[in-house]
C-alpha cells in the first residue's frame, strides 16, 4: 500500500509547526491581555446540538456514529461549541464571559472544490455583553490579534446584518424571497440582488436600498451614505449603533485599520448584528471574520448576547510570507559530534546556556554537511571537556572556551560559515 494523505488534509513538518505554534502564542497572548481565558472543547459535537443552533448541516459536516448509535459531527467552527459550553457549564453564572481558543475545525467540501477540510482557528467569544462597546471590543481585538501576528498591511471590514434584515422586512415580501436575498448577499452576488429588487411587489424604498447599500464602502462617512441609501427602511437604529462603535474604535486606536463595508455578510446564518472580515493585500480570501450572534445561546435555553470572531492560522501564515515577515522561531543552533559521552556532556552545557543542539555521529565534512542540511548555525565537535567549532572544510577551528557564549544569531547560509 502506498500511504497518502486524505484529500483536503496535510502534514505539517517541524519548521512550519514551530512557526505555527509561535504565531498561535503571539495571537493568544494578545487576546489574554484583554482578559480572555483559554478554553478547549471536544473535537466532536452531537449533530443535533449543532443543527439546533445553525440549522441543517447536510454536506457541510463530517458525521460519525458512536457505539450508542448517536450521530456526532466534527466541529465545523468554534462558535457553537463555545455557546454550548457557556449555556451548559456556565448557565446561571454572572457574565460577561470572555473566552479564547486555538483549535482545529473541520468542514466537508466536494472533491472538485480543492479546499482544505481541516484548518486552525484562533479566536475569541464574548458572551453576555451587548451594544456598541462590546462590538468595538470585538473589532479592536481582531485588529490587535493581526498586529500581534506581525502583519504590516491588513484591513478589517465591518458592516451589520441588521441593515439587510431591516431592508428585507421593509420590502414586505415572502420569507422565501427574503431567504434568497440573504443567500445572494452571503455570496456577494450583486446581480442576483438586483434581480430580486426588481421582482413585482417589492416596496420601492427597499428595492432602491437593495441596489445601493451593498455597494457602500469607505470610512465613517459610509454610515451616512448608507443611511441615505436605505431611507425609509427602518435602518436608523442599526446605523446609529454602528456609528457609536466606530467612535469607540477610534478611541481604542483601531480605526485606522478599519473600513465600513455593507457588502460584508458572513457565510453562517446565525449573525444578527455587526459583522467583520479581515483581509490582507494580495490574498483573495478573508484572514478571518465574525460578528454578533445573539440568537445562538437561546437555542440551548440560555439566551444571552454574544459576539466573537476567528482568525485562520494558515491564511495568516500565507499573508506573513507575502509580506516578507521574518521567521518567529529560530532553528538549530548547533549540530554536535564527538564521542558519545563527551558529546552528551557538552550538549548539556550548551543547552544550559540556551543553545538548541542536535547530536550527531559524524565528524569533519560530514558533520558540516549535516549542519547545513538541518539549517544549524554551527557545526561543533566535543573533544574531552573542550567544544570546538568546525570551519566549512570540516577542520577543527576555534574552541568555544570555558564559558559557553550565547547562542549564535544567524546561520552559515547568511555568514558564509563561522571561521
Amino acid at each position: 500500500m502506498r500511504p497518502v494523505t486524505a484529500r483536503g488534509f496535510r502534514d505539517v513538518l517541524p519548521a512550519e509547526a514551530a512557526e505555527r505554534q509561535a504565531l498561535t502564542t503571539r495571537i493568544g497572548d494578545a487576546f489574554s491581555a484583554w482578559g480572555y481565558g483559554l478554553v478547549e472543547t471536544p473535537v466532536v459535537e452531537r449533530l443535533d446540538t449543532l443543527e439546533a443552533a445553525v440549522g441543517p448541516m447536510e454536506g457541510a459536516a463530517f458525521r460519525l456514529v458512536d457505539l450508542d448509535g448517536r450521530v456526532l459531527a466534527l466541529r465545523p467552527d468554534m462558535t457553537v461549541p463555545i455557546a454550548r459550553l457557556a449555556s451548559s457549564r456556565l448557565n446561571g453564572e454572572p457574565g460577561p464571559h470572555r473566552f479564547r481558543y486555538a483549535a482545529e475545525v473541520f468542514r466537508e467540501h466536494e472533491s472538485l472544490r480543492g479546499q482544505s477540510r481541516q484548518f486552525t482557528q484562533v479566536g475569541v467569544e464574548l458572551i453576555g455583553s451587548e451594544g456598541p462597546a462590546a462590538d468595538a471590543e470585538m473589532v479592536a481585538l481582531m485588529v490587535e490579534g493581526l498586529r500581534a501576528a506581525g502583519l504590516t498591511g491588513f484591513t478589517v471590514a465591518v458592516g451589520t446584518v441588521a441593515v439587510l434584515s431591516a431592508i428585507v422586512e421593509a420590502a414586505k415580501m415572502s420569507p422565501a424571497w427574503g431567504a434568497k436575498v440573504f443567500s445572494a448577499a452571503h455570496e456577494r452576488n450583486l446581480v442576483e440582488l438586483g434581480r430580486l429588487a426588481g421582482e413585482p411587489g417589492v416596496e420601492p424604498a427597499a428595492a432602491r436600498a437593495l441596489l445601493l447599500v451593498p455597494r457602500v464602502r469607505g470610512g465613517r462617512e459610509a454610515v451616512a451614505e448608507c443611511r441615505e441609501s436605505a431611507a425609509g427602511c427602518g435602518c436608523d437604529d442599526a446605523l446609529d449603533a454602528l456609528d457609536v462603535t466606530l467612535s469607540l474604535l477610534e478611541a481604542a486606536g483601531a480605526l485606522d485599520s478599519v473600513v465600513v463595508d455593507f457588502s460584508v455578510m458572513r457565510s453562517f446564518g446565525y449573525y444578527t448584528g455587526l459583522v467583520a472580515e479581515a483581509y490582507a493585500p494580495g490574498l483573495g480570501v478573508p484572514l478571518g471574520g465574525g460578528g454578533r450572534y445573539d440568537g445562538v445561546l437561546g437555542a440551548f435555553g440560555a439566551p444571552a448576547a454574544a459576539a466573537g470572531f476567528a482568525l485562520g492560522l494558515e491564511r495568516i501564515s500565507i499573508a506573513l510570507l507575502e509580506q516578507g515577515a521574518e521567521p518567529l522561531t529560530r532553528g538549530l543552533d548547533a549540530v554536535l559530534g564527538g564521542a558519545p559521552q563527551d558529546a552528551l556532556v557538552a550538549a548539556q552545557r550548551l543547552r544550559a546556556a540556551g543553545w538548541r543542539v542536535a547530536l550527531s555521529t559524524h565528524a569533519g565534512r560530514a558533520l558540516v554537511a549535516e549542519a547545513d542540511r538541518l539549517g544549524a548555525a554551527e557545526a561543533l565537535f566535543a573533544e574531552g571537556a573542550a567544544i570546538v567549532r568546525l570551519d566549512r572544510a570540516g577542520e577543527l577551528a576555534l574552541p568555544l572556551g570555558e564559558s559557553v557564549p550565547a547562542p549564535p544569531t544567524s546561520t552559515w547560509a547568511k555568514e558564509g560559515g563561522r571561521q
